[in-house]
């Protein structure tokens, strides 16, 4: 049997993020990396380079490639990724997937309209530690889920506030592994929204998550809290580990009583895969067989959507016991 061609990729926009899809892309088997585009040329010259690939204008890159990669700021997407649903090339387009809900349903439209895939750079829907979890909740009761997103400030400057940044990666994760939206939204933030927070109620579940570029330690942890057992997962160690029959007792010691609680840990394997990795690879499978996209445009709306409603909520809005405001 003669071994189906690599599918000739390209990356438009190669700064932070973007770099590292054309890494990415570089040594995948299924793809071939032909080119790259940046408005800055010299930055554009410097990452072909280090793959052994062009950098070329966006016409011509649009030319050649059967997939592409958008990870140009989140302004920029809806532009760029309708110039490459016009030259009917399917495309990865970062998170958030646009910049406002409406932009996002003219996306849609024109996505379905051209019969082109877009799929949404959620990547942690991707890590084999969610991969594992989404495994392990289908046979739990859960009530409440706690998200911590936290980091130092970056180096670099973010136009996004740490919601759509940083929180909507969280928000997209507790929405897949629910499966519903939210009934209720509140959210709060401070210094300039660079640390947030916001409470999600749905039906018979609540999630509590929180974001930050002000931490000087970075975590990106999920705890679940199940009828039957808590679940902790680790974003950065790719770890799982669940906790079971919590027995709690008094202990006489020599120095007096002292009370602990004794429970079961389960440590669950995970596989040591990157999720940039898994995501690309999903996402040039989802454009060789014509498949629906892992992530899809309404899942990035959807997670843009309640992001937005955490960043918009007014005092007027709500009862005085939700949690505050987020300051434009």
């Amino acid at each position: 049997m003669t071994p189906e061609r690599p599918l000739a990729v390209g990356v438009i926009g190669v700064g932070t993020m973007g770099q590292h899809h054309a890494r990415v892309y570089d040594d995948l088997e299924e793809a071939t990396l032909v080119g790259v585009f940046d408005v800055d040329a010299e930055r554009a010259k410097a990452i072909a380079e280090r793959h052994g690939t062009a950098a070329m204008g966006l016409e011509a890159l649009l030319e050649r490639v059967d997939a592409v990669s958008v990870a140009v700021p989140t302004a920029h997407h809806h532009s760029v990724a309708t110039t490459c649903l016009d030259a009917g090339v399917p495309v990865l387009v970062e998170k958030p997937v646009v910049a406002d809900p409406e932009t996002g349903r003219d996306l849609l439209a024109r996505a379905d309209a051209a019969g082109v895939p877009v799929q949404v750079g959620h990547v942690e829907r991707f890590n084999p530690a969610v991969e594992t979890l989404a495994e392990i909740v289908e046979e739990l009761s859960i009530v409440a889920l706690t998200a911590s997103r936290l980091g130092p400030p970056p180096a670099r400057r973010i136009e996004d506030s740490a919601v759509l940044d940083l929180m909507i990666h969280d928000i997209d994760v507790v929405l897949a592994l629910l499966g519903e939206e939210p009934v209720d939204v509140a959210g709060c933030g401070v210094a300039g929204n660079r640390h947030a927070g916001a409470l999600l109620e749905f039906p018979e579940a609540m999630a509590s998550l929180t974001a930050s570029r002000l931490t000087q330690r970075k975590v990106r942890t999920l705890e679940i809290t199940a009828e039957e057992c808590l679940v902790v997962v680790d974003y950065l160690e790719q770890s799982v580990e669940i906790h079971r029959r919590s027995v709690p007792e008094y202990v006489e010691r020599a120095e007096g009583v002292r009370f602990r609680h004794e429970s079961l840990i389960e440590r669950v394997r995970v596989p040591n895969d990157e999720p940039l990795r898994n995501e690309l690879a999903s996402f040039l499978e989802t454009v060789r067989t014509g498949s629906t996209p892992e992530v899809t445009i309404d899942d990035g709306l959807a997670a843009l959507e309640i992001a937005r409603r955490i960043e918009a909520r007014k005092p007027s809005e709500r009862p005085r016991a939700d949690l505050g405001v987020l300051h434009d």
